[in-house]
């Protein structure tokens, strides 16, 4: 076979190839299309200040796009607490109905009940980010594993007084807010440490929203996110 005809079959084969290529590929964008729920691998980079729920929102919102799943309506679990003459905003009325599963398509949950029920299937492995990446947990460098969520373990708003929102999520300094862990893990073997929403508050040395503050705990200003319709 001469050089010529060598590269004549090079040039037929390749599309052939190529094509083969993408039907063995596994097809990660379709399973994200499907995606109803996510750990956002990145928070808005100003701490507990998420610009209030409607910031939140658009940050689940622009990584779900990225993600591919962009046209569903995404909403943070974020509780607020009742101030200056609004009501409180319970997290668990934010997220619609479900069932919700992650990038893989894994369920996590079937509905709101069972989310918040000791039978979810909330983990480390499931908890994973839009892009389907695991989250880093307790015993890994960096642990970001604290979630932001100012819920109690039903999903409902604490009472007003305490701060427990970082100023219902507009604070990077004064202030703390609960968070929940994504492993399921923390220092003792108890209900909070295991606990995925309601855990413990942040603290630091800047006040305990900034985003030092939630890093020195181990977290990163992270939020689920659930797609609500």
């Amino acid at each position: 076979m001469t050089r010529l005809e060598k590269s004549a079959k090079s040039l037929c084969l390749a599309p052939a190839v190529a094509a083969f290529a993408l039907l063995a590929a596994p097809s990660a964008r379709a399973q994200s299309v499907d995606m109803t729920f996510f750990v956002t691998s990145s928070g808005p980079g100003k701490g507990a200040d998420l610009g209030g729920l409607e910031g939140a929102d658009a940050q689940c919102q622009k990584l779900a796009q990225a993600g591919g799943a962009g046209a569903k309506t995404w909403h943070a679990y974020l509780s607020t607490q009742a101030a200056d003459g609004k009501p409180a905003i319970n997290a668990r009325d934010r997220i619609g109905k479900g069932p919700w599963q992650n990038a893989k398509g894994t369920v996590i949950a079937k509905d709101v009940a069972d989310l918040h029920g000791a039978a979810n299937n909330l983990t480390k492995q499931t908890a994973l980010s839009e892009k389907g990446e695991v989250i880093n947990g307790r015993g890994d460098t960096p642990n970001r594993h604290d979630i932001l969520t100012g819920s109690q373990p039903d999903g409902t708003a604490f009472a007003a007084g305490d701060d427990k929102t970082c100023k219902n999520w507009t604070s990077s300094t004064q202030g703390a807010a609960v968070v929940g862990h994504a492993d399921r893990q923390g220092l003792r073997d108890d209900e909070p440490s295991k606990s995925w929403n309601s855990s413990h508050l942040s603290r630091g040395p800047d006040g305990g929203c900034s985003q030092a503050d939630l890093r020195s705990t181990g977290g990163d200003g992270l939020l689920y996110c659930f797609a609500s319709n």
